[in-house]
Formats: structure tokens, sequence, C-alpha cells
């Protein structure tokens, strides 16, 4: 008798913390869900207003977030730009018109590539999420 009241105490606390779990992932999750997606708006529409200029030399563009930052940069043409995707997922930069394209860039790693020689605004996007754009300027 001693062990089946031991099994049924057992069997009790093991359903009761599954529950409580459960509600506090639930609501968690819920929360979370809901505070990333205001937060990766707010974030984008903050990274849109952001710009960086550089007259030469290496420039960076940071992937964090499902965004590039900052989404507006001007260089000189033929600058290098490093791009570091700080996502887990694989992003690129690619021009809308095909004038660059750093190909895959895997989670946690980086890649260079030449600003076009060619003098104007290249708006670009991530062909793996399309919802992420940016725009390169190119000076003379």
């Amino acid at each position: 008798m001693r062990r089946l009241t031991s099994v049924a105490a057992t069997g009790a606390a093991v359903i009761g913390l599954a529950s409580g779990l459960a509600a506090c992932g639930g609501g968690s999750s819920s929360s979370s869900s809901s505070s990333s997606t205001t937060t990766s708006t707010t974030n984008t529409t903050r990274t849109t207003a952001s710009s960086a200029t550089t007259g030469g030399g290496a420039t960076t563009i940071t992937i964090q977030n499902f965004a590039y930052r900052p989404a507006t940069i001007t260089v000189k043409a033929g600058s290098t730009i490093t791009v570091k995707n700080q996502d887990s997922a694989t992003h690129t930069v690619t021009a809308d018109n095909n004038a660059f394209d750093t190909g895959n860039i895997s989670g946690g790693a980086s890649k260079t590539m030449t600003a076009p020689s060619t003098p104007g605004s290249f708006p670009y996007h991530c062909t793996i999420h399309p919802f992420m754009h940016g725009t390169l300027t190119v000076t003379s």
C-alpha cells in the first residue's frame, strides 16, 4: 500500500509539474513571439533610417535579427565591403539589378565584396529572405 501511495504521489507531482510548465511555456512563448515581432518591426524601422558613409577603404554591413545594419550605406566606387552575418540563418546581399551578389553567407560567417565601379544607387535584398532590404549608394 505504501508503494502505491508513493507511485500515486509521484505521478501527481509529474502531472502537476508538466501542467505548470506547459502553462508557463505557452504564455511565455506567446509573449516572446509578440515581443519578438514588435522588436523586429521596431528594429527594422530604426535600421531603415540608419545610414553610413565612408570615404573609401573598408566598410561593414552587419546582418542581425534578419536586418541589414546599416540599411543604407554610401561608399566610393571600388570600395571593399565586409558583410558579417550575426544571425544563425544563411543570408545573401544581392543587388536588385544583379550588380553584386555575395552568394550564401552562413550564420556566423563573413564575406567581402567590392562595390560597383559605376556610381549610383543599388537597392539590395536577401534572396533567401526577400523581406530584407537595403541600399548601397556608390559615389565616384
